[in-house]
């Protein structure tokens, strides 16, 4: 991206205003190497549709192709068999062209669909009510934090350092505001320590965060932590991926008050980071609280079932300042796709993927030990856990030349998830390269 040397007065205006003294200034964070320099022929002289066609096509094989490799990536974004039912659905043009449901009158079916996707969000957490969906995971976490010290007049929300690191930063960019304090409290062996974490409780404690597994893949220990940040009439929040929901224990039955998540993997695709899918359910005493919409089942005058937008006392319908939240839209489309998925796979459906994420993993845990692979930590896991490498970098290259695309890089580790995707022969590959043998 190469920009005017000479901006117009108002531009010029416009970044003093923000303390900037030229457009370059505006994009520092991002690297020289990813700018663009020069124009692209096509832009510069010109180019047919079939010659566009063409070079857009040519650019899009650069990438790699989850269709021709086999991923072992996950850390927090996972590559799930997507049924072929959810593409003839979400094109059908009512639903990929439908928006805002402002008037109920003419958009009972976008509201139907919300309605059914809340009860499937209630139906997996265990929860009693759900809204219409947030941006992503991590922002529906955020907001969670926020609703907790809106709720409790607390300030404090105690976060181990286990929790997804992006979560954890979008957490800081809320905390900017000063209406809460986000503690990292360090964990121990891959998950947080419970009686380390209890100590640091107080009457100022709104809430405590733990992620289910966390982003290590690990199982956390949450029956004790919930009844101590209840003791201190303060909330536990978890953040959980929604296929263990299948076969672990439900936030609900765990006592958790608010439940967060990212819901790509139902029924959403990779692609390349985005769109993706927050879910956020709760308790009934937070029903006039949760931030985004909710929608209602109630009767028409006639007396047909039918569905409206209510409980709306939040967002652009009061003053910014009174607002519980700022967030007024949802991922709709997005969470038409976790509605299909969930009622395409059933109940039934969910809990065997579920079952073949982990035995797939401990199936990988098996061949890399085998082959001298050793995990970063001993604990149970779901789908997802961490390897001990020198060079995760290079072992990454090496991986992707032998038609893997490899797992998450941490200092002298890999974090690699198991989908139901996977088969034994790719983990069998895997486990050779990792262990140096990838031609035995």
């Amino acid at each position: 991206m190469k920009f005017t040397p000479n901006p117009p007065a108002v531009v010029e205006e416009m970044l003093a205003s923000i303390g900037l003294n030229n457009l370059d200034q505006l994009f520092l964070d991002i690297k020289d190497d990813l700018k663009q320099t020069n124009q692209h022929e096509f832009v510069k002289n010109g180019l047919s549709e079939m010659e566009i066609r063409d070079h857009m096509k040519k650019l899009a094989a650069r990438n790699t192709n989850l269709d021709e490799y086999p991923s072992f990536l996950g850390a927090g974004a996972y590559d799930h068999y997507i049924p072929a039912v959810m593409e003839q659905l979400m094109w059908r043009s009512e639903f990929y062209t439908a928006y805002t449901p402002y008037q109920p009158e003419i958009s009972q079916g976008i509201l139907q669909s919300i309605f059914e996707y809340q009860t499937l969000i209630c139906n997996l957490t265990g929860m009693d009510v759900s809204n219409a969906s947030m941006y992503d995971g991590g922002s529906a976490l955020a907001e969670a934090c926020s609703l907790a010290c809106l709720h409790t007049r607390k300030r404090k929300v105690l976060v181990p350092d286990t929790v997804h690191p992006e979560y954890i930063e979008i957490l800081k960019t809320y905390a900017v505001s000063g209406a809460m304090e986000i503690i990292i409290v360090p964990g121990s062996e891959g998950v947080y320590e419970p009686a380390v974490f209890s100590s640091m409780i107080d009457q100022d404690t709104a809430a405590v965060v733990i992620q289910q597994p966390n982003f290590f893949g690990n199982l956390e220990e949450i029956v004790q932590i919930g009844e101590a940040i209840h003791m201190k009439k303060g909330l536990l929040i978890m953040a959980v991926d929604p296929i263990s929901l299948a076969i672990l224990k439900s936030p609900g039955e765990l006592g958790a008050d608010i439940v967060v998540g990212e819901g790509q993997s139902l029924g959403n695709s990779l692609s390349f980071g985005g769109p993706y899918l927050g879910f956020m359910a709760a308790t009934n005493k937070f029903l006039r609280k949760i931030p985004g919409r909710i929608v209602g089942q109630t009767v028409d005058t006639r007396g047909n079932r039918a569905f409206v937008l209510t409980l709306q006392a939040r967002e652009q319908h009061i003053r910014r300042e009174k607002a519980s939240s700022n967030i007024c839209s949802n991922q709709a489309l997005n969470a038409l796709a976790a509605s299909i998925y969930l009622t395409a796979v059933g109940s039934q459906g969910i809990r065997d993927i579920a079952m073949r994420c982990h035995q797939l993993a401990c199936f990988a845990q098996t061949e890399l030990e085998k082959r001298g692979v050793q995990l970063l930590f001993d604990k149970p896991f779901f789908k997802e856990f961490a390897v001990k490498l020198n060079d995760p970098a290079a072992m990454n290259r090496r991986l992707l030349e032998n038609g893997i695309i490899g797992g998450y890089e941490l200092p002298g580790a890999m974090l690699l998830a198991f989908t139901e995707k996977r088969n034994r022969a790719e983990i069998e590959r895997l486990a050779r390269v990792l262990g140096g043998k990838e031609n035995d």
